[in-house]
């Protein structure tokens, strides 16, 4: 009874009745095990909810957590810091201390229990519809074309511009422009929705249709139906349900007929947008568009992008700079065409073979 005397003064001196502190010093270790126990339940309980939230997260995209799962989520990890930190005093403590220990352990072990109790109920679902506008694009850097990617934002940030006319030559980097606008669109969330479609020289009404609507995630809605008229006008409705958007069409051949599509005439009461990317100008021309080229990169431009893709052993090589500013010459300013016929010569530093991946732009 020697150790009694001491737990009754800190027991007094903190205001607790003196028989609860003799009940947390006799038993100190059925307290640590009850708050194992129940630290243990909690994380386990805590891993469950994190793996099916992800789940949740996966199927469809553009879900979201609920923000109670995310508070809850988020103090429970706080909590078993704390608990960590109380079972390391715990195992250091002193003799002297196992009544206070033993008052820690059980007020910690009540607030686990209480988080217990709190957890989010998994059948309800952990989480909900996102506001998303869509997924971003995966692309490649920017090179020299900054000037022309701010003068379609700028058109894109103008009421009065509704619809937009990306043209120029096949590879001079119109989609990987386009690509850059659509993610950043989806970072400043000032339109609802971010729609891309590629039309390619192929055009298809009903694949166009199906395109729209599956970004839209409403395709199910035109599965059942075949007439194009019909669907033209199902089309329709959602676009116009889906408030404020930008609609991409990239890299179309010839004119659309939006009417045909079901796509609504972009304006300024409606706040919506259309970005065409054509090869031709008179393309974008006949669909009212305001018209904005892309042209080819100058010769120290795509020096500097061929120079970044080929590599740094032909880099360190000056003998063969002269046959290198030749082969970007042969690529004409256009991106797609230096990227190519870089990846061809990564690793050489022979001038003839150099020479010859110049050679295969012209074949």
């Amino acid at each position: 009874m020697e150790y009694v005397e001491p737990v009754v003064v800190i027991a007094n001196c903190l205001g607790t009745p003196v028989c609860k502190y003799l009940q947390y010093y006799r038993k100190l270790n059925d307290y640590v095990r009850n708050f194992k126990r129940i630290r243990d339940e909690l994380n386990c309980k805590m891993e469950d909810i994190e793996l099916q939230l992800k789940a949740e997260l996966l199927r469809p995209l553009g879900k979201i957590p609920k923000k109670e799962v995310e508070n809850w989520l988020k103090d429970v990890k706080e909590m078993i810091r704390e608990a960590q930190v109380v079972e390391n005093k715990v195992s250091n403590g002193r003799y002297l201390c196992r009544a206070c220990n033993g008052k820690l352990v059980d007020e910690k072990t009540r607030e686990m229990k209480e988080f217990l109790d709190k957890a989010p109920n998994a059948s309800e679902g952990l989480a909900i519809d996102g506001p998303s506008g869509g997924l971003p694009l995966p692309t490649s850097e920017l090179v020299g074309e900054e000037a022309v990617r701010n003068e379609i934002w700028a058109c894109l940030m103008q009421e009065e511009v509704s619809k937009i006319g990306v043209w120029g030559m096949g590879g001079v980097g119109k989609t990987t422009i386009m690509k850059h606008i659509h993610n950043d669109l989806l970072k400043e969330q000032r339109f609802k929705r971010v729609i891309w479609v590629t039309i390619s020289k192929e055009f298809n009404v009903m694949k166009v249709q199906d395109n729209i609507a599956s970004a839209l995630e409403s395709k199910e809605y035109l599965d059942k139906e075949e007439d194009k008229l019909r669907r033209a006008a199902i089309l329709s409705e959602m676009l116009k349900n889906a408030g404020k958007h930008v609609l991409i069409l990239d890299d179309a051949w010839d004119k659309v007929s939006l009417e045909e599509v079901g796509i609504p005439e972009p304006s300024g009461s409606n706040g919506c947008k259309l970005v065409l990317t054509a090869r031709s100008e008179h393309v974008c021309k006949y669909m009212g568009c305001k018209v904005i080229k892309v042209k080819p990169l100058s010769e120290e431009k795509a020096l500097i992008l061929f120079l970044n893709k080929v590599g740094p052993n032909i880099v360190q090589s000056p003998t063969i700079m002269p046959t290198l500013k030749l082969v970007v010459k042969e690529c004409s300013g256009l991106p797609l065409t230096i990227v190519v016929v870089a990846g061809t010569m990564k690793g050489e530093d022979n001038p003839r073979i150099c020479k010859n991946a110049g050679e295969l732009k012209e074949e």
